[in-house]
């Protein structure tokens, strides 16, 4: 558990959290629309689909689907939105997939598939597609989806039981199957198995521009912060509730010998672990939020600004999202995440793309704390047509790192810049504190004729470490500010070359 001291600097990080939120209102680059609601509705929003008509199908927590037949619509009123019930009566969806022609959703023991057989706007078929995973009652026994692959294969992921079971549960209370698992359901079947392992609480689930599936996860025991994992067949994260279907007939993973160590740093485990999978991006505590949940891949073309093929992770207790760029070194995918936007309405639970290019915010903060004030709803971020002054991407060298701006930018004290290294224990305990830490000896800073790249070497790399930079004071040639000056590289392997 961090000290009462590393509790203080977590609390004044929030603050400043705050106070940047605030500047949400006078975002030069996205203006944001916020829908109305009907009354009555708790739109407690947990997936989001875009129809090729360009409809938003919405799926709420209270287990109904909505149809948005206007999402663009400005004002976006009740009346000028559109809405209408599509289906209703499902336990705790919390996901949603439009795949083939139907839409898709994940219940707390199944997924579902939605059918309009009359054509009359409305869910009259509802097929049990995927199950095969045990729910005991348990208060945490989440499931999070579906996600299809390029072969057409149905991906879910289930919480860890993290608690007490429910006394009427009888044996399944005993032990429940796959929790802390992703499961794939493969196309044409409806049984889901085991398909990698070690997650906490993975509430958000989506593949990036190439089609690879990506999964977000919660800080707690066994996560230190909150990561961001490439989900592929028999990965393990480091979540040991998982490991006991690790001997499951069905598993993909053989189970490791011994007792998994507690104590020792995250560097060290990927050293002494063969079979244990880091995530390819770290997001630090507080910094980044404290809550990661739904992502989307920015496949606008460019609609959306300069960000395209990037990531983009909702966040829960800043009610906002942050940007992911990911590249691969060694063959795994590893990089750097930004700050984007916070101090939106309410806790963040989805996020999506509209046809026009703007970014759908699905929100809900469902009995838990985030800055936001408003139970629940959905905003709509707009890009104003002047292009973000921001890095654009954070690439890894093999002495050090390449920042791209998305506009050219005048030379700078680059050496101001506050810089640091550090990475966390994997524990058993709830969190890590950032550990190890180290100031990061930086050198050679060179800027591009064009003022888009900017260069420096870096004599004291560590794999397996957090690279945390704070640019100083920035402005494009044309004077406007750097939009955000944060950055954290999850520096995994060093580059070749």
């Amino acid at each position: 558990m961090p000290t009462v001291r590393q509790m203080l600097k977590i609390s004044l990080a929030a603050v400043l959290a705050v106070s940047a939120a605030s500047a949400q209102e006078t975002n030069p680059y996205y203006r944001t629309v916020t829908y109305a609601v009907p009354k009555g509705l708790n739109l407690e929003v947990s997936g989001m689909a875009v129809l090729p008509d360009g409809k938003l199908a919405v799926s709420i927590r209270r287990g109904e689907v909505w149809i948005i037949q206007n999402p663009q619509a400005e004002p976006a009123t009740v009346a000028g939105l559109g809405y209408k019930l599509f289906a209703s009566g499902m336990h705790e969806v919390l996901g949603l997939a439009y795949h083939e022609g139907d839409l898709y959703v994940t219940q707390r023991s199944e997924v579902t598939r939605l059918r309009d057989t009359d054509k009359d706007g409305t869910a009259d078929e509802y097929l049990t597609v995927g199950q095969g995973w045990g729910v005991s009652g348990a208060y945490h026994e989440y499931a999070y989806g579906p996600v299809f692959d390029r072969e057409g294969n149905m991906h879910n992921t289930l919480n860890a039981s993290m608690g007490k079971k429910w006394p009427g549960a009888g044996e399944e209370a005993k032990h429940t199957l796959w929790r802390g698992w992703s499961v794939m359901t493969p196309k044409g079947s409806s049984k889901a198995s085991g398909f990698s392992a070690g997650f906490r609480s993975p509430s958000g689930l989506g593949l990036n521009a190439e089609g690879d599936i990506f999964a977000t996860d919660q800080q707690g025991n066994w996560m230190p912060t909150n990561p961001l994992v490439h989900v592929r067949e028999g990965a393990y994260f480091s979540h040991a509730d998982s490991l006991v279907d690790m001997k499951h007939p069905d598993s993909p993973i053989p189970a490791p010998e011994g007792k998994q160590p507690d104590g020792i740093t995250v560097a060290e485990a990927m050293k002494q672990l063969p079979h244990y999978s880091p995530p390819a991006v770290w997001f630090p505590y507080v910094k980044f939020g404290q809550s990661p949940t739904g992502l989307r891949c920015d496949l606008t073309g460019g609609k959306f600004g300069p960000f395209e093929k990037q990531l983009f992770v909702g966040e829960f207790v800043l009610s906002g999202v942050n940007r992911v760029f990911l590249e691969k070194v060694g063959g795994e995918y590893q990089g750097a995440c930004f700050p984007f936007v916070s101090g939106l309405q309410s806790a963040v639970l989805a996020v999506n793309f509209l046809k026009d290019g703007s970014m759908v915010v699905g929100q809900s903060n469902r009995g838990w704390n985030s800055y936001g004030n408003r139970p629940f709803g959905i905003q709509r971020l707009v890009p104003t047509g002047k292009i973000p002054l921001d890095v654009q991407k954070l690439e890894a060298l093999k002495d050090g790192f390449r920042f791209t701006f998305t506009r050219p930018v005048k030379p700078a004290k680059w050496g101001q810049t506050k810089a640091q290294s550090y990475t966390y224990l994997f524990t058993a305990k709830y969190g890590s504190a950032e550990t190890d830490t180290a100031p990061l000896k930086l050198s050679g800073w060179q800027l591009s004729k064009d003022g888009l790249s900017l260069t420096v070497k870096c004599a004291n790399l560590r794999p397996g470490y957090v690279h945390e930079f704070e640019l100083p004071m920035v402005n494009g040639k044309d004077g406007s500010p750097l939009w955000h000056r944060l950055s954290a590289y999850t520096l995994n392997r060093i580059p070749e070359k």
